[in-house]
């Protein structure tokens, strides 16, 4: 009987330190903006691995998530494509305050997925030979807003306005340009950078006076412990490698 008894209690530990452990993990909720969805994948995954935590995330423009955030949306952590969204949701409370850093630093291009039909100075924009160019929606997304004032620095803006199309974020511009919709798209480096790799196509790497940077930043909607242990993680030199990899430059 008190080797039963002993037995008992083992099983009975056990299953408390299992029920323990399923219970500490949790789920996070992440708006992301749609040029870092994919980055954000990836560390994601290896959050997860090493965390037991589960990440659901929304890609989006920066600018609508930004608005259903201030309309509720249950997301625990906001990764922008700016940080004028995050700075305006702490100011006005829907974030914590403290919580926002920068986490990448964004690059624009003018991109083709035809080989040679983009030089290395963006001239392919001033000699017209095109019947559509993509940009992500200005209003909405910052890497739009990047796009346009490159137009307007060029001299380009309202001559080019009857070819322009406007994906409501960065990642419905690019698929117009990779389907072929649209021969030229100002697309973010991150999209076309393949590491290691040959990038497809010939694109422009736009000097970087001709549009505001485009830092990114995040910051945390809700006092979360595991969305502290995932900001954690993503500001980890693990990350942070992959987030360079992807075609960012580091804050």
């Amino acid at each position: 009987m008190p080797f039963v008894r002993r037995l008992l209690m083992r099983i009975a530990t056990i299953c408390l330190l299992l029920s323990t452990s399923i219970g500490a993990a949790d789920e996070i909720f992440v708006a992301v903006a749609s040029n870092f969805a994919a980055t954000l994948k990836a560390i994601a995954t290896r959050f997860e691995a090493a965390s037991g935590h589960k990440i659901h995330i929304s890609t989006g423009a920066t600018g609508k998530q930004y608005a259903q955030i201030r309309h509720g949306a249950p997301f625990d952590v906001f990764f922008a494509a700016d940080s004028r969204r995050p700075q305006l949701l702490e100011s006005e409370g829907f974030a914590l305050p403290g919580s926002r850093f920068t986490y990448a630093l964004g690059k624009l291009v003018l991109w083709s997925p035809e080989a040679a039909y983009v030089d290395s100075h963006g001239k392919v924009l001033r000699n017209g030979k095109f019947r559509q160019l993509a940009m992500a929606n200005p209003r909405l997304a910052p890497y739009g807003k990047a796009a346009r004032e490159v137009l307007q620095a060029m001299g380009l803006w309202q001559r080019l306005q009857d070819r322009i199309v406007r994906g409501e974020n960065i990642g419905q511009a690019f698929q117009f340009v990779q389907s072929g919709n649209a021969e030229l798209g100002l697309v973010a480096w991150s999209q076309i950078r393949r590491d290691g790799q040959p990038v497809p196509g010939s694109y422009w790497n736009i000097p970087g006076n001709l549009y505001s940077p485009i830092e990114q930043q995040a910051v945390m909607l809700k006092p979360s412990l595991a969305a502290r242990e995932f900001v954690a993680f993503v500001k980890s030199r693990e990350a942070r490698a992959l987030i360079h990899d992807a075609g960012y430059d580091l804050p």
